[in-house]
């Protein structure tokens, strides 16, 4: 059965039209104009009212075999969205239902109705389904407790903790009773924000002197799990820094995402032996089956005002290149960055 409202012929989606060498340029990017199918059995049209950037996105820009297929050049990006159903052709959803999907980047998203997930846009406001309730969220519970097996009393190091998994990470960690949270990020003003907001025992700004150091000063019992959004200098300093049984889950390396060259890394690797510590990279898609309890127990911390979030919002689809460059190559993001259409 097929309900519509006055529905646009046309949709801006952001193409990619060079694959970046190092850091991404705008010129790499194109916002462009392009006729909406038609719906055909089983599919939906939906108004996308916020779409996500995130850092993962600069991997699937370049062609290098990777665990995601890479973005086609002169075709529209993806990534997640929440909107409302402006249009069914599907039983399953109805026009004026709240959906995420994964094709954001646009203004409009026509798709098989089988690949939305339907929300509440009661529960929490809209955008939260990208960040602290959405993949962000579901990442740092599953990093945490499932891959770095984190139990009560352990004591956590957490790299881009004000960034929107890592802020997660930390006050999940303490909501599970850790001994001692510690994060790192890249200035004065974040890390007041991890302290005195998020509740982080320590913090500090890994441009003010070296990683190992600060790290040693802030954790001087050593650490338990270090949960990894860095990679290279930050890496290294928490095996330095590992307790005995300690364990590493690696979430991203941001660090090294615009390189052209291999980057060093850890040198130190030889005191997993002595530590007998663990160090495991994840993906969240690999956790779906966590999405239920996580759900349900992130709503009760966001509801009760123990689960803090910060966004940072960029108004219009014209501007999302630059939000995506400001989150990966100048930290201008606090918390989760998203765009709202």
């Amino acid at each position: 059965m097929s309900h519509t409202r006055e529905l646009p012929a046309q949709s801006r989606a952001w193409h990619l039209r060079s694959r970046p060498v190092g850091e991404p340029k705008p010129d790499d990017f194109a916002l462009v104009e392009s006729e909406l199918p038609e719906l055909k059995d089983g599919r939906v049209l939906v108004r996308n009212h916020y779409f996500s950037v995130d850092p993962y996105m600069r991997g699937r820009m370049s062609d290098a075999e990777s665990y995601v297929a890479p973005f086609e050049l002169d075709k529209p990006m993806q990534g997640h969205a929440v909107g409302e159903v402006v249009a069914s052709n599907s039983p399953d959803l109805q026009v004026g239902d709240y959906v995420v999907h994964m094709l954001g980047w646009r203004d409009y998203a026509s798709l098989d109705a089988r690949h939305a997930f339907k929300v509440d846009p009661d529960a929490v406001p809209l955008s939260a389904y990208l960040g602290v309730l959405g993949m962000p969220g579901l990442t740092a519970y599953a990093g945490l407790f499932r891959v770095a097996s984190f139990k009560e009393g352990d004591s956590v190091f957490v790299s881009g903790a004000a960034g929107a998994v890592g802020s997660q990470v930390g006050q999940m960690a303490k909501l599970k009773g850790a001994s001692r949270v510690i994060g790192s990020a890249g200035s004065a003003e974040k890390v007041r924000l991890l302290t005195e907001e998020y509740g982080f025992d320590a913090a500090f700004n890994y441009k003010d002197g070296p990683v190992g150091r600060q790290l040693r000063e802030a954790a001087p019992d050593g650490v338990d799990v270090y949960f990894d959004n860095v990679g290279a200098d930050h890496l290294e300093a928490a095996i330095g820094s590992l307790n005995l049984g300690g364990r590493i889950a690696v979430c991203g390396m941001i660090a090294v995402y615009n390189a052209t060259e291999p980057v060093p890394g850890p040198r130190n690797l030889a005191r997993l032996i002595q530590t007998r510590g663990r160090i495991e990279g994840f993906l969240v898609g690999d956790h779906e089956d966590l999405r239920p309890a996580f759900t349900e127990e992130a709503s009760a911390w966001i509801r009760s005002g123990d689960l803090k979030y910060r966004e940072t919002v960029t108004e219009g689809i014209e501007n999302g290149v630059d939000a995506f460059l400001g989150m990966l190559l100048r930290g201008d993001n606090i918390g989760k960055a998203v765009v709202k259409v």
